[in-house]
């Protein structure tokens, strides 16, 4: 179920770089990558639910993950910004979906 979960938030990731690189989609040769990205991304993640994974989790998890190694990547790849302010924010998203993981009752599904 995590497996499936981090391998779509890798794809996803992936995705929105390349949406990125697209640049609007003026360079047409990231169209495909974006696509099936986003696509793959969501059929995973809708695999990691079936598998029982609670949505407030996975969809946390997901988007706090993604958002963080997009920040972080895009400022290797674009030099895009990344300040202190930026990073704290990063934490605290961290921070938060890692509180609602370690919250729940263990056997109580979503509760």
């Amino acid at each position: 179920m995590w497996l499936v979960l981090g391998t779509a938030i890798i794809i996803e990731v992936g995705a929105t770089l390349a949406l990125r690189a697209s640049k609007g989609f003026r360079r047409k040769r990231w169209i495909a990558p974006v696509i099936s990205g986003y696509t793959a991304s969501l059929c995973l993640l809708w695999k990691a639910l079936s598998l029982g994974m609670p949505v407030g989790v996975a969809y946390g998890v997901w988007t706090a993950c993604g958002v963080a190694l997009v920040a972080i990547v895009a400022r290797f790849l674009f030099n895009d910004p990344l300040t202190m302010k930026m990073a704290i924010g990063i934490t605290f998203v961290v921070c938060g979906v890692l509180a609602i993981e370690l919250a729940r009752v263990p056997g109580h599904g979503a509760n």
